[in-house]
């Protein structure tokens, strides 16, 4: 049975066609760089034929994720990596926002949609594009099984004092203000791998760097604690988003340049993070990168600033688990940049006991190719690089959905 996973980043869409039950990978694609200029479209299939053929394009005009879809499509019928969109018998949809309304995932009705549309405000990257992607998919591919994945659904474990904010508790009741999470499935991903490794859960802190981001701490296969708070605004510096602040940071802005509360959100969800500190250089690490060789002393701030507050968030997981066995670098910054690694290592490093070369010469590949692990073996915490796969957990999900209908 063939099922698509479709994960659409703030500014990026990837989606893996895969085998079920079997898990055989047929083809993946990935538009990357979403509302830029510069947009790159990669499709890779033959995975079958253990051919990996390669189909790319820079510099394309993507406008947003309904222009993703349909560049996506129409290469998986151009290469005929289906005959027919019949073929496609499930698409699975990541949601990033479920609120208290989901804990698993679901078939899309209208009234998960009215749900999914009424939380676009606590998820403004993300929410309303994963919808308008869903409604590509399903003019594309109407007699598929379309469900929705909700990033949310993995930190539903966390406990009470963990998901409640220090204000007056009728805010909870009221408006269900609390601590989410997002970025839940990545995390999932990354437990199932290295318990994969070591045999056995272990206590963990997963790390998802992309150009949204946050930490999740782990503990027997379930989140404690998360980054990401009400929204996806929260936690570490991110590429557009400013992460945590304090407060009154934004009333005092607001009433020096007269904002309205909507403006001010939007500074701080598009305008902050590493574009804001850059000075408008780049949201993106790999142009960090190019201004830190031009010495460009705003794109080296950007770097350390957004280290350090992934490393005060290691710290605090690493008291909070009472110690930890890994630490997992993933998603596009996670996985990536060699550069950003070597900032942030050591930074925690000393305190946490972890041995670890810079440019990564010792890294040694773990489970068959799903990672590899890059402190020394000296090091008291290991540390992996794992790259997410997001997609075969939507994919098992979609078909577990899909075999539980035929069931009935």
């Amino acid at each position: 049975m063939k099922i698509l996973a479709v994960n659409a980043g703030s500014s990026s869409l990837k989606v893996q066609l895969l085998e079920m039950p079997s898990e055989t990978l047929i083809a993946k694609a990935q538009v990357e760089r979403i509302g830029l200029k510069d947009a790159i479209v990669t499709v890779k299939y033959n995975y079958q034929d253990d051919k990996n053929s390669t189909w790319e394009i820079r510099d394309a005009v993507i406008n947003n994720h309904p222009d993703a879809v349909k560049a996506i499509m129409d290469k998986f019928t151009e290469f005929h990596i289906i005959d027919k969109v019949d073929d496609i018998k499930g698409v699975g949809h990541r949601i990033v926002q479920g609120g208290e309304y989901f804990s698993k995932a679901e078939i899309v009705t209208k009234d998960v949609e009215n749900k999914v549309l009424e939380l676009a405000e606590l998820a403004p990257h993300h929410n309303k594009a994963e919808h308008d992607g869903y409604l590509a998919f399903k003019q594309i591919i109407p007699n598929a099984v379309h469900t929705m994945i909700f990033d949310t659904a993995f930190h539903q474990t966390i406990p009470e004092e963990r998901y409640i904010y220090p204000l007056p508790y009728h805010y909870y009741k009221d408006y269900k203000i609390r601590r989410y999470g997002a970025h839940g499935t990545s995390h999932k991903y990354i437990a199932s791998v290295m318990k994969e490794y070591y045999k056995k859960d272990v206590k963990l802190i997963s790390c998802h760097l992309g150009s949204g981001a946050s930490i999740c701490a782990i503990e027997n296969g379930k989140s404690v604690d998360t980054s990401m708070g009400f929204t996806p605004l929260g936690g570490i510096a991110m590429g557009t988003r400013s992460g945590d602040l304090d407060p009154s940071i934004l009333t005092y802005i607001m009433n020096k340049e007269h904002l309205t509360p909507d403006e001010m959100n939007h500074i701080c969800n598009y305008d902050s993070g590493l574009l804001g500190m850059s000075n408008n250089r780049s949201s993106d690490m790999r142009d960090i990168d190019k201004g830190e060789a031009e010495n460009d002393k705003n794109s080296f701030l950007a770097r350390k600033v957004y280290c350090t507050r992934i490393a005060q968030f290691i710290g605090s997981y690493f008291v909070e688990l009472g110690g930890c066995d890994a630490i997992v670098l993933t998603a596009g910054v996670g996985e990536n940049s060699i550069s950003t690694r070597s900032v942030l290592i050591p930074m925690i490093s000393k305190a946490l006991g972890i041995e670890y070369t810079v440019g990564e010469k010792n890294k040694v590949e773990i489970c068959g190719g799903k990672g590899y692990l890059i402190s020394n073996k000296d090091s008291k915490i290991d540390v992996f690089v794992i790259p997410t796969n997001e997609e075969l957990m939507m994919c098992k999900d979609t078909y577990e959905i899909i075999k539980g209908l035929k069931h009935e």
